[in-house]
Order: structure tokens, then sequence, then C-alpha cells
């Protein structure tokens, strides 16, 4: 005899409840694009040493910068019956941090490094259908595709690299019974914020020697959630993050197609040259200390000189 959660999940495919919300949606895909039994197991497909080692080093990036994130969130997170994971953009789990009283469980569970958790392994599940859907979701136990997971509530957040594609996902799984929604609120906040900070990361390797400028709601240099640019000694905006390619102008930045910082942060039109040949002045005086004459040998030029390119510049 059929169980219930699999009776549950077959009438709700055959319904008209596909569009009505994520969870449906994803339930379908799971059953009619991927074929999936809700009644049936997964497929036993564990990675085995050697193929989880390519894996990882296929994402070696991604996990270096992960490490200490991971360290840092297991603090707050991790506790009996609770584990992290980092997966890749095909829901490989690559890392994990649990306790290690949990690990017999979670390896039962199938939560452990090697193991893939995608829409078409697993169906409905925390890690493969938040890097389906491209956003943040929370799957409660019966919320699941297959019966064989009801027994854990999943939370999954996407990760991105410099470029704004999809790379991976964290993940906080647990058995705990008396996981509510009020935690799995706080879980989903804490993920939200070390995916962010795993983000800007990974931006920052990939632009090492440029100016990092997080951008405002409105386009503006700003702390808030923006985005990321990437600008080079040019003053040429050269790299911008998911976030910040959503802005028109940025959508197909690169460092052969840059754009310059004046048209995304809406600098006063000036000459360039001018505002140039001040900048370098300046930086000569930062550097002497105000003394002029100093300043001026820097340059390689006379201190009269260095004085009418002052008074040409607006510089007292």
């Amino acid at each position: 005899m059929e169980d219930e959660h699999a009776q549950l999940v077959r009438e709700a495919v055959s319904s008209d409840q596909a569009g009505r919300s994520t969870l449906a949606a994803s339930w379908c895909r799971s059953a009619l694009h991927h074929g999936l039994d809700p009644a049936k197991g997964p497929a036993a497909d564990r990675l085995d040493a050697s193929r989880l080692a390519l894996a990882r080093g296929a994402r070696e990036e991604l996990i270096r910068h992960a490490g200490p994130v991971l360290d840092r969130i297991a603090q707050t997170l991790v506790r009996s019956g609770r584990c992290i994971l980092l997966t890749d953009a095909d829901s490989l789990i690559l890392e994990e941090r649990m306790e290690d009283a949990d690990r017999v469980h979670f390896d039962r569970a199938r939560l452990v490094a090697g193991e893939c958790w995608s829409e078409a392994a697993e169906g409905t599940n925390g890690i493969g259908t938040c890097l389906a859907d491209e956003k943040p979701v929370v799957i409660h136990r019966d919320q699941h595709f297959l019966s064989a997971n009801v027994a854990v509530s999943c939370h999954g957040v996407p990760i991105y690299d410099a470029g704004g594609s999809l790379v991976g996902a964290l993940d906080v799984s647990t058995n705990r019974y008396d996981h509510d929604r009020d935690t799995a609120a706080l879980i989903m906040n804490v993920l939200a914020g070390a995916a962010q900070e795993l983000e800007r990361l990974l931006f920052g390797a990939a632009y090492q020697g440029c100016r990092i400028v997080h951008l405002d709601g409105e386009g503006h240099a700003g702390p808030s959630g923006g985005g990321l640019v990437a600008i080079d000694r040019d003053d040429l905006v050269i790299g911008a993050d998911r976030n910040a390619r959503r802005r028109d102008l940025l959508c197909k930045v690169s460092a052969k197609d840059p754009v310059p910082v004046a048209d995304i942060l809406g600098v006063p039109d000036e000459d360039p040259l001018a505002a140039a040949e001040r900048r370098v002045l300046r930086q000569a005086l930062a550097r002497s200390r105000g003394n002029v004459a100093a300043a001026a040998r820097d340059l390689g030029i006379g201190r009269a000189t260095f004085y009418r390119r002052m008074a040409r510049a607006g510089l007292d």
C-alpha cells in the first residue's frame, strides 16, 4: 500500500496546483520532467573518493573561500541534528560541517560529501530546488517530493560567482523535531549573509588589483545591496556581480567591453585630462607632505612649473 505522502504528491501533481506555488511547480517538475516516483527512494550514486577529489578540484577556489565562512557560521548553526553543506552548481555536496555524533545519521540520510541532491535525482529539496529556481527556499519535512526524505527539513541559498553565474549553494539540513518556522527564518537569515560574504570574496579574488565599489539601490557608491563593480586604474568598470548586472549599462560589462565609471556613478562632467593632472599633483603633494619642491622633484618638473599647474588645476 502506498504511503500517505506519496499519495498526496501524486494528487497535487495531477491537479492544477503547479501554477499556484513554487512547491507544487517543483513537485510537477520532479514527476513529469524528471520522471521520479515519490514512493521510491533515490538511486545510490555517491561518488567514490577519486571522483569526489576530481569534483572538488574543479571547484577549488569556491571551496577555499567557503571554508572560513562555513567554519564561522557553523559556530552558530551546527547543533545536534543539524548540518551545513556546500554544493556545486550541479547540487553535488563538496563540503560539510556537522557534529561527529551526527555523522552516522547524516551519512544514512545521504547528506554528506559526494552525494548529489539535484531535483533530477532527489526531487524537491532545499539544495536542488534553490538551484533550479535560483532563489532561497525552505523545504520542510513533508514538502520534499520523495517519501524517503520527509524526515529532514532543508534550507538552501544559491551562490553566484564574480560574473553572476550560478556556482553552488549553501544548505542547512536538520532532523530535529523541535525545528519550527521561526528557527527556519533565523537560519535563512544567517545563510543569506554567508552567501553574500562568499560572493564578495569570490568577486574580490577575481578582480585583484581593482577598486571594488559597492553600489546602493540607486546605482551610487554606498553600502546597500545594489551590487559590486570592479574599477581598473583607468577608471573603467571591467566587472560587475549579479546584482550590479541588472543595470542596463552593466549587463555585459567586461575587460573587453568596459564602461566609464562616470557613466555609472554620475560623476560631474569635467575635462578628463584636467582631472587626471589634478589627481597627479595632489598625490605628489600627499607623498611629500605638502612640500612643493619635493613634489616637483618627484614628478621630474621644476617648482615654477608645478606652481603653474597647481594654479591651472585650482589647487591652493
